[in-house]
């Protein structure tokens, strides 16, 4: 049980000494490494030569499930194994292998159930940083990166000639926003939440975006376009396509003529063409991001030795001349350094794109976090009335900044603000103790589209200025309880359907109104009002050292929502839409 040595044959034979892939788990590669002495020793007792066809009679069973793209691979490198008799400590290694998008294993695994499966190779290391992310999850140990296939924008050779492919290149930024100027390209990608490919070719474009003026609204206005087009997954993706390259659905608007693919992907999909109405692949010269396909064990303490053992000896196996023979002819790269012109020439790449251009370095979490809670928030569309704690504690100073907190706080819900459509509806409240007469809260901006315009300004207009104005109210004190209540059955009541309806408080204190309900009813009441068909998450974040984050996860979690503390108010915005993500992949 537990962490086990390396299987026999870890590196014998031929194994080429060239990198293969740059990501690497170091913690379970460093546990791997040491273990070693141990792992060959044990190889020797357990037999480290191949026994022919007796090692059959006791076969290691190991089931794999994988991304779609990778399931062929690896069942043809489980077949190579079967046949030449691969062991693992003598016995013969059985690997199934069983074709499952990424996205469905994640929640399979993230709801902390047995799995039927000892080994898992995603498209992406996202998946497995997902899963790990949640103490609920089963555990998911990964070993190391078999294969990588970088991103690009495929397009129909009508369309790629019409941008000069192949001797123009573009940027990221350039070549979606050349495809979306022209109506007639109709560029297609996968939904971020479900796809890969999806989320990391837009925590691309978001970050290319948010070096230019404006960018956070440019690449809110990118999803948005995006999102018109967008398919459930990577397979339904290139089903948009033009069925022939007769050129008769070409002008069918429903049929997408340029689509963001994985370089594997278009690989696969050209085949059957022959070089003949194949797709055109441009690879972005600021880089690509990649699919890593990393493999990992699945609740690993729990596997016999045996079975760990022999699910790494097949990871090795597919580093080895014959694994990486096998993956390279489906498409995959193997060798960060050494690109096979073959394979680019037939994913539909062609000097002088940059196809061996060295990938950037993957994105922050962080990135990648509100790039999703920026595109939950445009696609779905949502409903937030925002409140506001303007008790005189919000004039302390933000360390090292020269600016209070109410400062900070306002910053960053106009960074929030501005990944907002027109079509999301939102609000303000600010509170304090007796702000308005006997009550302890104000609306300062009914929640309205940010697009509905009055006078000569529209609703975003007049946050705007809200949030700038907000000043903390001298010797005010932070009356909580009741404005909780308020504001919540205000959303309750004004409920949106089809949008995300949710609650977002900013506090950095407790509750200080001697003069209002309790905590314990506080609770109750959210409880009793909340409606499975009619949810609205509270998001309550409790800003700075004086909040107390049990209490506002306490109050939270009474709606379905979640309590979130932040150090500092600049970390609001991304807060806030790590937040809406959670929330609603719940709803």
């Amino acid at each position: 049980m537990g962490r086990h040595s390396l299987p026999d044959a870890y590196g014998a034979g031929a194994a080429d000494p060239r990198p293969r892939v740059r990501r690497r788990n170091v913690a379970l590669a460093t546990v791997l490494v040491l273990a070693v002495a141990a792992g060959t020793a044990g190889a020797v007792r357990g037999g480290l030569f191949s026994f022919g066809s007796s090692c059959r009679d006791d076969a290691v069973r190991v089931n794999v499930a994988a991304s779609p793209d990778m399931a062929p691979a690896l069942r043809a490198t489980a077949a190579y194994a079967r046949a030449h008799n691969i062991t693992s400590d003598g016995r013969c290694l059985d690997i199934g292998v069983t074709a499952r998008t990424s996205y469905e294993v994640a929640d399979s695994l993230a709801s902390g159930g047995k799995s039927d499966v000892q080994a898992w190779v995603p498209d992406s290391d996202l998946w497995v940083q997902r899963v790990a992310a949640d103490s609920r999850s089963t555990q998911v140990t990964p070993a190391g990166s078999v294969a990588s296939s970088p991103l690009g924008v495929a397009m129909v050779p009508a369309a790629a000639e019409s941008l000069g492919w192949p001797e123009k290149t573009y940027s990221w930024t350039e070549l979606t926003g050349a495809a979306m100027a022209d109506d007639k390209l109709r560029l297609g990608a996968a939904d971020p939440s479900r796809s890969a490919t999806g989320l990391l070719a837009l925590t691309q474009l978001s970050a290319a975006a948010a070096g230019t003026k404006g960018g956070d609204t440019r690449a809110a206005a990118l999803a948005k376009a995006l999102s018109q087009r967008t398919s459930d997954s990577d397979s339904r993706l290139l089903d948009t396509l033009p069925r022939d390259s007769s050129g008769a659905e070409q002008g069918n608007p429903k049929r997408n003529r340029a689509v963001i693919l994985s370089e594997q992907a278009a690989f696969t999909h050209n085949a059957p063409a022959h070089g003949d109405g194949g797709l055109d692949l441009f690879y972005p010269k600021d880089g690509s991001p990649r699919l890593d396909y990393p493999f990992a064990l699945v609740d690993e303490p729990q596997l016999t030795t045996d079975v760990s053992r022999a699910a790494l000896r097949f990871m090795t196996l597919l580093s080895e001349p014959t694994g990486r023979r096998i993956l390279e002819k489906h498409g995959f790269r193997t060798d960060d350094e050494t690109v096979p012109d073959a394979l680019v020439t037939r994913a539909g790449g062609r000097a002088p794109q940059p196809y061996d251009e060295i990938a950037p370095e993957p994105a922050p979490a962080k990135a990648v976090q509100e790039a999703l809670g920026m595109w939950t928030i445009t696609v779905q569309s949502a409903r937030i009335t925002t409140v506001v704690d303007a008790s005189s504690s919000m004039a302390e100073p933000v360390p090292g900044t020269g600016k209070s907190r109410m400062d900070v706080t306002k910053a960053s819900l106009l960074q929030a603000l501005a990944t907002f459509t027109p079509q999301d509806e939102i609000g303000l409240w600010k509170f304090s103790t007796r702000l308005d007469g006997e009550r302890d809260y104000r609306v300062l901006v009914p929640t309205k589209p940010l697009g509905d315009r009055k006078d000569k300004g529209t609703q975003r207009d007049r946050l705007s200025a809200a949030f700038s104005a907000l000043t903390p109210v001298p010797n005010g004190a932070t009356g909580l309880y009741d404005t909780t209540l308020a504001a919540y059955k205000a959303a309750l009541s004004s409920y949106a359907k089809g949008k995300f309806n949710a609650l977002v408080i900013l506090t950095d204190g407790v509750n200080q109104d001697p003069g209002s309900i309790s905590r314990s009813r506080l609770v109750a009441e959210l409880q009793q009002l909340t409606d499975p068909e009619r949810p609205v998450p509270l998001i309550a974040i409790a800003v700075g050292p004086d909040a107390d984050k049990d209490e506002v996860e306490e109050i939270a979690k009474a709606t379905g929502g979640s309590g979130q503390q932040v150090s500092d108010p600049a970390q609001i915005h991304s807060v806030i839409l790590k937040a809406i993500v959670e929330a609603g992949s719940q709803s």
